[in-house]
């Protein structure tokens, strides 16, 4: 849910465990991209709603992941939603290639055994989207000149100053021409930046790299989805 917080997800989810059913409908909604694009990466083609099968079963595995989803395990909810789709699917080609002779790893008869081997699934495939995922974030930090190293020394103690940058970076992403700058040219558009968030020049020289790192996670919530369930932007 890029367009929220965190906690909204997780408000959400409340709700939808209390029986509200326009909530759950809402969440759905909001991320049938998310499984087109789960789905579409998995069969490694273009599907179609109304057309492919994968997708339906794609939306089940969806609603599954949200009745399923523990925030207490600290897995945000969108890797596992991934998990449970991309599991699904493989059931699915299982069945059609008529190898599959056993229940999915979520039915409610799971054996005690089979749903402590489905825990350990999900936290080794977690853990390993979560590595690749932090290699790429480093990768993407060093072509603006920032090290994994700089982040620590310069996160901002202060709270009104972290989130003041954290809405200096949003509202960056937010200005299609100022990203391109960003981007193209590897460095902030400090002039324009400055008009758009009201906040002093010094403040952007001084918050640059907190403020490009930010900035990268904002822009590709799909890209860096672990990022972006960690970090509290006040947003």
């Amino acid at each position: 849910m890029d367009s929220g917080t965190y906690q909204d997800l997780l408000n959400a989810l409340v709700k939808i465990r209390n029986g509200n059913r326009v909530a759950r409908e809402k969440l759905v909604e909001e991320h049938k991209p998310f499984v087109l694009k789960t789905a579409g990466q998995f069969c490694r083609r273009a599907l179609e709603w109304g057309r492919d099968d994968e997708l339906s079963i794609g939306l089940i595995a969806f609603n599954s992941a949200i009745d399923t989803f523990d925030p207490q395990k600290q897995v945000p909810f969108l890797p596992y939603c991934r998990v449970v789709i991309v599991n699904r699917l493989k059931d699915h080609v299982r069945k059609e290639s008529r190898h599959w002779n056993q229940g999915t790893l979520d039915d409610e008869d799971l054996s005690l055994e089979s749903r402590m081997a489905w825990d350990n699934y999900v936290n080794r495939t977690i853990e390993d989207e979560r590595r690749e995922e932090l290699e790429r974030f480093e990768e993407a930090l060093s072509g603006y000149s920032i090290g994994f190293e700089d982040l620590v020394g310069i996160s901002p103690r202060h709270r009104d100053y972290r989130l003041t940058l954290f809405r200096v970076a949003s509202r960056l992403t937010q200005a299609d021409s100022l990203m391109e700058y960003l981007v193209s040219k590897k460095q902030l558009p400090l002039g324009e930046l400055e008009k758009a968030s009201g906040v002093n020049r010094k403040t952007l020289e001084r918050g640059r790299k907190f403020i490009i790192a930010s900035a990268l996670i904002l822009s590709k919530p799909d890209e860096f989805v672990y990022l972006r369930s960690y970090i509290n932007f006040g947003l």
